[in-house]
């Protein structure tokens, strides 16, 4: 027998003509409107479950996703979420490489390993061994000039953190950046790599242990087996191919703006909407 869920449909705008049209596709007997303002989203109650219909949601310009009974907000314990591309919209190493004049050739490599194709611990030794000799002083540029935090953001995390959850930023970024973002958002818990400094300037190399997708993965596993008991939830967001063993010990992935290879395994997707799009994938 079809599981019968909740079918949730979001986007910055949803149209009449599209509610409609997915609304007999899901052979749905109401239309439940989820609060106000951006994003738009509705409940369709008691939808069989159907990768079809997820798909001519995405084709019509929506996020959409099925939520089970027991799916509540209240039972997350754990948020975990990738910083590059993710939280924020650009991603810290390219931008650096751009004081030195070779974004290009590190954006190459860091686009290669977010879609899985090289093991992504060599890409970073490769990508931060390229910015050896940069002043410091340029890790402050990219922060105040070009850093900005991913729409929805701001209201995702509140909406976790109202419902008991501690926020995780687990990132094979770099701790210059993570650590003013976990002040600046009040996040719990911070992880990522620490660049090398000598007199002033980047060495080229990563200090201690080098934060891959197994150390995500590792910290994320941690902090759901202290937090959330046997009956809270782990929810994991990322966009690349090493978020995945992130996702495999999380309860709910939720993947942003990601890769096809990510999309395939996460449980839901946003593609059209900000991070608090997340929000609505829990009662």
């Amino acid at each position: 027998m079809t599981a019968l869920a909740d079918f949730v449909v979001q986007a910055p705008e949803v149209s009449a003509q599209t509610l409609a049209a997915l609304a007999r596709e899901a052979r749905t007997l109401a239309i439940v409107p989820l609060g106000a303002g951006a994003p738009v989203a509705y409940r369709f109650p008691g939808v069989a479950e159907s990768p079809e219909l997820i798909d001519t949601a995405r084709e019509a310009g929506c996020d959409a996703g099925f939520v089970p009974e027991d799916r509540r907000l209240d039972r997350v314990r754990v948020v975990a979420m990738d910083m590059d591309s993710t939280l924020i919209t650009i991603e810290c190493v390219d931008e650096i490489a751009d004081m030195k004049g070779i974004k290009p050739e590190v954006a190459a490599i860091t686009a290669s390993a977010m879609r899985g194709e090289i093991d992504f611990a060599e890409s970073l030794r490769r990508r931060v061994a390229l910015l050896a000799g940069l002043p410091v002083t340029v890790l402050d540029q990219v922060y105040e000039e070009r850093l900005r935090i991913s729409p929805g953001a701001t209201r995702m995390l509140a909406g976790f953190k109202a419902a008991g959850a501690i926020t995780v930023l687990v990132s094979g970024g770099f701790t210059f950046f993570t650590e003013r973002l976990k002040a600046r958002l009040g996040l719990d818990v911070a992880v990522a790599n620490t660049l090398g400094v000598e007199d002033g300037r980047l060495t080229g190399r990563i200090e201690g242990t080098l934060v891959d997708a197994q150390v995500k993965a590792n910290t994320v596993r941690t902090l759901k087996q202290r937090l959330a008991g046997k009956d809270g939830l782990t929810v994991a967001l990322g966009d690349g191919a090493n978020d995945l063993p992130m996702f495999a010990e999380c309860d709910i992935a939720i993947a942003y703006r990601a890769k096809p290879v990510v999309r395939a395994q996460a449980t839901y997707a946003l593609d059209f909407c900000g991070l608090d799009g997340a929000l609505n994938f829990f009662r």
